[in-house]
């Protein structure tokens, strides 16, 4: 009895550790796919002009507020906490090439990518999700429209050119942040401060962020379409396709960070 017990729970046991992970292959292979098929149909006509404006603005414009607030902030607190690490071994000149590294190579970028995900990736999960829900992608497709082309690729397309454009924004304002910090309450010498800045920041820097932007930008936009795509009927499928969405952009652009950093500044 006792060992028809334990042979029927390792079989069950069995049976759900390889159900999940089919269950995650599959889901692996359809992200893949549509992933190949949304970058695809970017460089085939039709194209939907009005359509890509306005993702243009939604994901752009709109964001515009609260990744140069969050830069900013981000750029005053790293002063802050570089001074005060720093001058404990009197090391308070090598304040500005912190800070600018910092917001050029990884700040800016995570932080602007990580705010876009919870407020674009979300609300194109939702959009998309409800649109799903009532039919009208099945609409689109009757009325002889493909729902890549139409849903999906302006919402890549402006996640692959918008976020660069907001981290490099949120560059300047990140290290403005911390100009005003270092200058107005450090007491550092305006001229001092800024020769600094420029004479370590390199090319590169500049370069390697707004190359994780655009990574971080097609993720977010990806998941967002791909979880609203796939999303399960009624008001509790949209909310798990929304949820969904941000967690998996999150994660990816926190392991996609060292991936990129690994190929621009690894040994």
């Amino acid at each position: 009895m006792i060992f028809s017990l334990v042979r029927n729970f390792i079989l069950e046991s069995c049976r759900t550790v390889g159900r999940s992970i089919l269950h995650f292959f599959e889901s692996v292979g359809r992200l893949s796919s549509f992933a190949v098929r949304s970058l695809y149909f970017i460089f085939v006509p039709p194209y939907y002009p009005r359509m890509i404006f306005r993702q243009f603005i939604d994901i752009g414009y709109y964001s515009l507020p609260v990744v140069g607030m969050t830069t900013l902030f981000t750029g005053m607190v790293l002063a802050l906490q570089s001074y005060s690490g720093f001058s404990r071994f009197e090391a308070e000149g090598a304040i500005a090439t912190v800070v600018v590294l910092s917001i050029t190579r990884e700040l800016a970028p995570v932080m602007a990518g990580l705010m876009v995900a919870g407020r674009i990736g979300a609300s194109i999960a939702a959009e998309i999700g409800t649109m799903r829900v009532t039919e009208q992608i099945d609409a689109l497709r009757t009325l002889a429209t493909n729902p890549f082309k139409y849903l999906v690729v302006p919402r890549i397309m402006a996640g692959l050119l918008m976020l660069p454009i907001l981290v490099l924004i949120g560059d300047i304002i990140g290290i403005f942040g911390g100009y005003l910090i270092a200058i107005y309450k450090l007491g550092f010498n305006q001229a001092g401060y800024l020769n600094q800045t420029w004479e370590y920041l390199e090319y590169m820097d500049v370069v390697s962020g707004l190359v994780k932007a655009a990574v971080f930008g097609f993720v977010v936009a990806l998941m967002g379409c791909y979880n609203g795509f796939y999303s399960d009927r009624g008001a509790q499928g949209v909310g798990r396709a929304t949820t969904n969405a941000v967690v998996s952009s999150s994660i990816l652009i926190l392991i996609l960070n060292y991936f990129v950093t690994q190929l621009f500044f690894g040994s």
